[in-house]
């Protein structure tokens, strides 16, 4: 019989975790004879380990665990799938807002023979700012990383274990879960859902965190950074000799003395901020370098409650 985990990495999700338990329970754990609710507390400051430790006391299946600070929500996952123990693992948000029965989809799929399902948003009920902003993030990534991301991307995907242990060895930091799992090369399928808008909570999901995926994204899996850095260098070194030359012309043939100290300026300037933009980038990639050499765990659980009663322990525990 063939045992299906399922990651939550929570993160400031009081107002949503009792629902989404009995949601759980109602439309998925009843449909599935073998399964572990693995629940990942990513350094939140409310509620929600009390509330994740009462649902535990509901169901001897969920297992759960502590992170000692917020690391991410792609860490949270890395530390999920590190003390799952089923044949395969879905991830899933705390916020209500893909339908439940899609891990059940993502199953079925899975038993077919295909070690990734990706659970792809045909539509969003969202807000037209935040859908237009996430539809040109996946036309980026589409573009300069990876050509089979879905255009409505997705939030959560199923792995099976074999996936579960490449991830592992990867040992990427200021990275995307989602992207390594597509870059690993497994026979994938894709199931479509509606996303809803978020009716309780407050999304922790913030500009500077948006920004940082992009940079991530980038980096982490395109060289465009790179590529762009050269053309720009290349556009501006040309128009120089240009500019340069059409001087010189119109010096020996007009007469005309080169003048202007704002249009110099201006020039001076440009070049300034385009230098050290490209320093930044190159700043970026050795950041991560620097992140990398130093070998810091990706994760620290602090708390780790077993699924079953007499295995309980409280530890303290680095994910590399």
């Amino acid at each position: 019989m063939s045992k299906l985990s399922i990651i939550i990495p929570v993160y400031y999700n009081e107002d949503t975790l009792m629902d989404l338990y009995l949601d759980l329970k109602e439309k998925v754990f009843l449909q599935i004879p073998d399964y572990e609710l693995v629940m990942v507390d990513d350094g939140s400051g409310d509620k929600s380990w009390e509330i994740m430790n009462e649902i535990r006391d509901m169901d001897e299946r969920v297992r759960l665990v502590k992170l000692s600070r917020n690391f991410g929500e792609h860490s949270a996952l890395l530390a999920g799938f590190s003390v799952c123990t089923g044949d395969c693992a879905v991830t899933k948000q705390a916020d209500l807002q893909e339908d439940s029965t899609l891990i059940l989809d993502m199953f079925e799929s899975w038993k077919q023979g295909n070690k990734v399902v990706l659970a792809i948003r045909k539509s969003r009920d969202e807000s037209f700012i935040k859908v237009f902003f996430a539809n040109r993030y996946y036309s980026m990534v589409r573009k300069f990383v990876n050509k089979e991301m879905p255009s409505g991307g997705c939030d959560c995907y199923l792995i099976d274990r074999r996936v579960i242990e490449v991830i592992e060895r990867l040992d990427e930091k200021n990275s995307s879960l989602t992207l390594q799992v597509m870059w690993s090369g497994f026979k994938t399928d894709k199931v479509f859902f509606d996303r809803k808008n978020r009716e309780k909570g407050k999304s922790r999901w913030t500009l500077a965190k948006k920004i940082r995926l992009v940079m991530d994204t980038l980096i982490s899996f395109s060289n465009a950074p790179i590529k762009f850095m050269i053309l720009v260098g290349s556009l501006f070194n040309i128009f120089a000799i240009v500019m340069f030359v059409s001087v010189l012309i119109e010096y020996f043939t007009n007469g005309v003395p080169v003048v202007g100290w704002a249009s110099l300026m201006s020039v001076v300037l440009c070049s300034s901020g385009l230098t050290l933009m490209m320093i930044g980038i190159l700043g970026e990639y050795l950041w991560r370098v620097l992140d990398a050499a130093r070998n810091r765990p990706v994760f620290i659980i602090d708390e780790h409650l077993n699924v079953r009663q007499e295995d309980n322990v409280s530890d303290a525990k680095t994910g590399a």
